[in-house]
């Protein structure tokens, strides 16, 4: 008989005698957490204390025995004895199983050894678990298994429910330093008629009344835009974009962005908030500048390299960057002999992509590996950035910066575009990428045209993938590290994800 199917007899017996092994409710007075905080307190009273959670070990035979149970804060041994809860009622509970819930009720107190304890006089079975924990869970061949049961994951691996408690504290820092600085939390559309804000490819779905196809989001930048021209001057989202494309690393198709925007500033404001905005965070988090980000290696291996997030960080301008990596003083003027630079050191480039694109190709595969600090690249090509105004002094370039943390973008920002005729200009000539074969390139939204021909102040846009942000300040390896249910193939013989 295997274990499942033992279990689901236990199942049977207690629904044969009217027991009722899947309660509706149980009274919760105290946390682990808070019994462990307030144990000298909660003994010398002997005030009774009721606490949930999961069955997690149990030893012992004749008349005592230990259990822990585990809730939200951690584990707490129970101690339980045949006189305090009758024979018969003790003979049922040391008959219970791993991973089943539980509801016990007592007083506190420290064993010899030092360890807070509840007395029991009380146990409920509020949910029978008719699946065993896993015996074995740890380790890179059950990666695959503890994403797709991530509820499995979080029952056994303390440290992955970490991650995501420190997932909210990033979360709610970012929050909260923009709400102190006067910025008002938005909602904006996920089904849009139209995608924008991004070059990437969409998910497309179906309006049934309306009879019309709508896709979800790539970005929040158009709608947020469309508010600071009505008249909010500082706004911001943190919500879940939708973006049609492969998954790695550093990559779901449903992922996290912050977009913040803000009249009447541009890129070098942003890159300065962008700036004190991560600092704050890593610093409310980490409680240091230095934060380790590494593979750990065994017994004796050196220390995780550092991230050093101290200000100011570096500045370098994205044609530099290509130039050192490609070994070449000056950028080739033409795309065919840029293409040609970029093949001789080792880039593979899609013949449809346009100079500037190839350009990113070539930063993205020689130059963000090797950034480790945080680095700001400068100023973009125009035709990758359809959406910010061209540099001052320099047509040729864009105000944009990405912000590169260990080898991955973090940021992104423009001064935004403004001019209606400029952004016109713009969308067209994307709307002629696409004719070559760009499928990422971008559509004209003639909705946010006419916007901008109602006035737009000049704007300060960010981007941050919140997600990536994460990965850094928990030293997380892949993006499905710190995304509770990300996507996976469909499982073997099941078809489901």
């Amino acid at each position: 008989m295997s274990i499942q199917e033992s279990r689901r007899e236990k199942l049977d017996a207690l629904l044969a005698r009217g027991a009722a092994p899947y309660g509706y409710r149980y009274e919760v007075t105290h946390r682990s957490g808070s019994i462990r905080e307030q144990h000298a307190l909660l003994e010398s009273s002997g005030e009774p204390v009721r606490v949930a959670g999961r069955l997690m070990t149990k030893r012992g035979h004749g008349k005592a025995s230990f259990a822990h149970i585990k809730d939200q804060d951690g584990p707490i041994q129970i101690y339980l004895r045949e006189d305090a809860l009758g024979a018969e009622r003790y003979a049922e509970v040391t008959d219970l199983d791993l991973g089943d819930i539980l509801g016990v009720e007592g007083t506190v107190f420290v064993t010899r050894t030092g360890e807070v304890s509840i007395r029991a006089t009380s146990v409920d079975l509020l949910a029978k678990a008719v699946r065993p924990l896993p015996e074995k869970w740890h380790g890179l061949t059950d990666v695959e298994a503890r994403y797709r049961q991530r509820y499995t994951d979080l029952i056994v691996n303390d440290e992955v429910r970490d991650v995501f408690r420190r997932r909210t504290r990033i979360v709610r820092a970012l929050r909260g330093f923009l709400d102190a600085r006067g910025y008002l939390e938005v909602e904006t559309p996920v089904l849009q008629p139209l995608y924008g804000g991004a070059a990437a490819r969409p998910f497309v779905t179906h309006h049934n009344a309306l009879d019309m196809p709508l896709y979800l989001r790539i970005a929040d930048e158009l709608y947020l835009k469309r508010l600071i021209v009505g008249g909010f001057e500082r706004v911001y989202e943190i919500a879940k974009d939708f973006r049609n494309e492969g998954i790695d690393r550093s990559h779901n198709p449903e992922f996290t962005m912050l977009e913040f925007y803000q009249a009447y500033a541009d890129y070098g404001d942003m890159l300065a908030l962008t700036e004190e905005l991560i600092v704050s965070v890593v610093q409310a988090v980490h409680g240091t500048l230095a934060v380790p980000y590494g593979e750990p290696g065994g017994e004796g291996a050196p220390p995780l390299p550092r991230i050093d997030f101290t200000p100011p960080w570096r500045r370098i301008t994205l044609k530099s960057a290509a130039a050192q990596a490609l070994g070449t003083s000056s950028l080739p003027e033409t795309e065919p002999e840029l293409r040609a630079l970029a093949a001789r050191a080792g880039v593979s480039v899609d013949p449809s992509l346009s100079y500037g694109r190839v350009l990113d190709e070539v930063v993205s595969e020689l130059v963000q590996p090797t950034l480790l600090d945080p680095t700001f690249l400068l100023d973009h090509p125009r035709d990758t950035s359809p959406l910010a105004k061209a540099k001052r002094g320099d047509s040729s370039v864009v105000e944009r910066f990405e912000l590169i943390v260990a080898g991955m973008e973090i940021a992104n920002s423009f001064s935004e575009q403004n001019d209606p005729a400029e952004q016109r200009r713009a969308f067209e000539q994307q709307m002629e990428l696409r004719a070559r074969g760009d499928q990422e390139a971008q559509m004209i939204d003639h909705d946010y045209l006419r916007a901008l021909e109602m006035g737009m102040p000049p704007t300060g846009g960010v981007g941050i993938g919140v997600d990536r942000l994460v990965m850094l300040l928990t030293n997380s390896r892949s993006i499905r590290d710190v995304i509770l249910f990300p996507h996976m193939r469909p499982e073997e013989g099941t078809g489901a994800a």
